[in-house]
């Protein structure tokens, strides 16, 4: 058990509060609590034994109503490794890592399963996609807190989704399946840089939502981050079109993201994949 003052300071920048600084916290609450994701691996290979038993605590996660609509492919051939490699360049050290998982949305189980017990599926809708992508998050949480408490450093990667027609050819996906993350894992090459999160205050709503103090909140969260990682020309966002901040801010960074669609096409995706969003 461990006093988790300094690792709620280092999360968000602030003093922790009164409360919590007289608990104790498990050393498995304390290490998310501390986590930051990793993108430098050694190449030593992750035992079979061990990757079984972080797939199964996967499976373990919640799941709505058990229909369990997701599916996890682990990427193995080498072939395959080197054509997402390609399909993903900015992040090839995920794809050369010593695993890589794709998380899947799968209704296309629920399909099956109705036909096989002769009923008709009449749930294809935007609830289905949404339960099935959280399902699929949810086990991806549950293998990356398992995974790094066995030492392993881990990264998701929503890159995968940049290039959805050639990723579904690369996994030969059949309609009703969807890729809701990738993720890498290995042991690390370097040690897990924790990020600074937004405070408490802007994230946790009591009793009703609430967000008139968001500006003050903001300009001290980037006060904060800034004097600590500031973010670099080379990390900010569309300087092609906005030039390069005077300063490196998350909310600037932020807000240049959000100004220009990504991914666009990925509700047409979903039709063509069998995917009803009515």
């Amino acid at each position: 058990m461990a006093n988790p003052t300094d690792d709620y300071a280092r999360r968000f920048g602030l003093d922790a509060p009164e409360g919590l600084r007289t608990i104790e916290l498990p050393d498995a609450a304390r290490r998310i609590l501390a986590r930051g994701s990793v993108r430098r691996y050694r190449q030593d290979p992750v035992p079979d034994g061990l990757l079984d038993a972080l797939l199964a605590c996967a499976q373990s996660a919640p799941t709505k109503s058990n229909l369990q609509q997701y599916s996890i492919l682990v990427l193995r051939d080498a072939t395959r490794r080197r054509r997402l490699a390609e399909l993903i360049p900015t992040a090839r050290w995920a794809a050369e890592a010593p695993v890589f998982l794709f998380f899947l949305g799968d209704v296309r189980r629920g399909r099956r399963v109705a036909e096989l017990r002769g009923y008709e599926h009449c749930n294809d809708n935007v609830d289905t996609f949404m339960n099935a992508a959280v399902d699929a998050a949810l086990a991806m949480q549950c293998f990356i807190d398992a995974a790094e408490s066995a030492g392993l450093g881990c990264c998701p990667i929503s890159m995968v989704r940049n290039r959805l027609d050639d990723i579904a050819e690369l996994l030969a996906l059949p309609g009703g399946a969807f890729p809701v993350a990738g993720l890498s894992a290995g042991w690390p090459e370097q040690e897990s840089k924790m990020s600074m999160r937004l405070p408490p205050s802007v994230v946790i709503h009591r009793d009703r939502y609430d967000d008139g103090a968001l500006a003050d909140e903001i300009d001290a969260y980037d006060e904060r981050v800034f004097a600590v990682a500031p973010i670099p020309p080379e990390r900010q966002r569309h300087v092609d079109r906005y030039g390069v901040a005077e300063r490196g801010t998350w909310s600037e960074n932020a807000a240049r993201q959000l100004s220009l669609p990504e991914r666009a096409d990925f509700r047409d995706w979903l039709r063509r994949q069998a995917l009803n969003l009515d």
